[in-house]
């Protein structure tokens, strides 16, 4: 991954407009491995989280990148499992604080599951 592509910069900001260039370059393979099933989901999340908390990441800022992968995956990917299909559901009918509260959710869920 090129320096242009990183999400955290060397310094350890958050660049959350690159956010949705980093999912889409995933590797196929990868990405179908993450979303196969919603606990390697939730443990990728978990894994992501864990290491924006060690660059010094809020939970604020955690949340507003749960929020854009939230946002790409409900327009780019079809659920593979009815938890993604749920989650893809309630993201479409929220509004956008709705969805920012859901993306704190997804936050402590996934710190929950670690």
């Amino acid at each position: 991954m090129s320096e242009q592509e990183h999400v955290v910069n060397k310094e350890g900001e958050l660049t959350l407009n690159k956010v949705d260039n980093a999912i889409s370059h995933m590797d196929g393979e990868k990405k179908e491995e993450i979303l196969s099933n919603f606990e390697s989901f939730k443990k990728y999340l978990g894994e992501k989280i864990q290491l924006g908390q060690s660059l010094g990441l809020s939970e604020e800022l955690l949340a507003k990148t749960a929020e854009k992968v939230a946002g790409y995956l409900a327009e780019n990917e079809e659920p593979r499992n009815r938890e993604e299909k749920l989650l893809q559901e309630l993201w479409k009918v929220g509004d956008q604080d709705q969805r920012h509260k859901l993306a704190h959710l997804l936050v402590r869920l996934a710190q929950s599951a670690n």
